[in-house]
């Protein structure tokens, strides 16, 4: 295997190295350090594993970053890394936890690598992936207005604890994410099971869209076709579980800013058309 072939990896690992060391100098926390180190190494050995064509490379490194997240960041230290934890740092004005999380993963990562957190790092679709309704069995429904009213909602949540000073804030910040977590399980599987997609919660009614969609716009990291080997035949399109126009290079495709990076089209492609 040719050692260019890794790139892709050692460059996206370098990136959240850079961005561990910066934050671990100027928070003075090794914390910082270690999260993104583990973060970007898991990360990059995922996509070590996808070049060796490893089957559920994808499935593992959500498992290990999502997992992580979930069970260490979120229950274990009580943090809360859902979108109100964001609001909530956000109203005290204080960059760490859950803040940091959203500048990196979710508003300005996106500039390089798209919706990548969504395909490798969300511990709601880290669950989600594995039920069995892997592609769309339809086209999608006129629903992706929920996704704003839950932003609005979350928003509005935060924003009246500290408007009304509620006391032990932190304390239902913590149970809000506990319970946040079962309703976003529940609420995602049903869908999917009712549309015959695994993705729909992410289509629907995920409010960290509302930060990912007009910065992956601008991503670096897209999947192009090249049209001179493209043979028309679709297979990359029913294979998309976001409903991405992938043969369409231009910014302006239909869904274009709801790729995931899975590259599912890539692997279908027979003629080897797609790649990043």
């Amino acid at each position: 295997m040719k050692v260019k072939e890794y790139l892709p990896a050692i460059m996206l690992w370098l990136v959240f190295e850079i961005i561990a060391v910066v934050l671990w100098l100027a928070l003075d926390n090794i914390f910082y350090l270690l999260n993104f180190t583990y973060i970007g190494s898991a990360i990059a050995i995922g996509l070590i594993l996808y070049t060796r064509k490893q089957k559920h490379a994808r499935n593992i490194v959500q498992l290990a970053v999502g997992l992580y997240m979930l069970l260490y960041l979120g229950i274990i230290c009580r943090e809360n890394m859902q979108i109100e934890g964001f609001w909530y740092y956000l109203f005290l004005g204080v960059f760490e936890a859950a803040t940091i999380h959203y500048a990196v993963a979710k508003i300005f990562g996106p500039l390089l690598f798209g919706r990548g957190w969504c395909g490798y790092a969300c511990w709601t679709a880290m669950v989600l992936d594995f039920l069995p309704f892997k592609k769309p069995s339809s086209p999608r429904k006129p629903l992706g207005f929920i996704r704003y009213i839950v932003f609005a909602v979350s928003l509005i949540f935060v924003g009246s604890l500290f408007i009304f000073k509620v006391v032990n804030k932190d304390e239902i910040m913590w149970w809000s994410f506990i319970v946040g977590n079962i309703i976003y399980y529940v609420v995602g599987i049903v869908l999917a099971y009712k549309f015959k997609d695994n993705r729909a919660f992410c289509k629907y009614i995920c409010p960290i869209t509302v930060f990912l969609k007009p910065m992956s716009y601008f991503s670096l990291m897209r999947v192009k076709v090249d049209s001179e080997k493209c043979i028309s035949c679709g297979k990359c399109e029913k294979a998309c579980p976001m409903n991405v126009e992938i043969l369409n290079n231009s910014r302006k495709r239909k869904n274009g800013t709801e790729c995931i990076q899975c590259m599912q089209c890539v692997e279908e492609c027979p003629k080897k058309a797609l790649k990043i």
